[in-house]
């Protein structure tokens, strides 16, 4: 089976009728959760997320950051909505979202221009 099917497959058990998450969203390193089920929306964005580690790696701005793009995220309007989140540093116009409890991360991305939109990304966080 190829990425696209199997994403689009996991998805759909993620997503209830109203295009909410039906799932707790949670940290994958410590299980902590993130988001409570229907409290964000999917949305296709394509944003680039250095590569997962601990906070003190995040703020760095070295020319060449390893990373990935991802399309599938969780959104979200406010931040009062989480359960559970940390910001980095400023790195430019953007803050990563981590885990508040172990500094994984990145796990999503805020750009400081849009004070309303706050995108965890569905591979980098687990459903329960």
């Amino acid at each position: 089976m190829d990425q696209e099917s199997k994403e689009s497959t996991d998805q759909s058990s993620l997503v209830s009728d109203d295009g909410k998450n039906s799932k707790s969203v949670l940290c994958q390193r410590c299980g902590s959760k993130v988001l409570c089920p229907g409290t964000a929306v999917l949305a296709e964005k394509e944003l680039f997320l250095p590569s997962m580690r601990k906070k003190s790696g995040l703020s760095s701005t070295e020319a060449s950051v390893d990373g990935d793009t991802l399309t599938a995220h969780w959104f979200v309007d406010d931040m009062y909505t989480f359960e559970n989140v940390g910001f980095t540093n400023d790195v430019g116009r953007i803050k990563y979202l981590i885990c508040a409890d172990c500094e994984i991360g990145p796990i999503g991305w805020h750009c400081l221009d849009d004070k309303k939109s706050f995108y965890i990304a569905l591979d980098r966080v687990n459903h329960a």
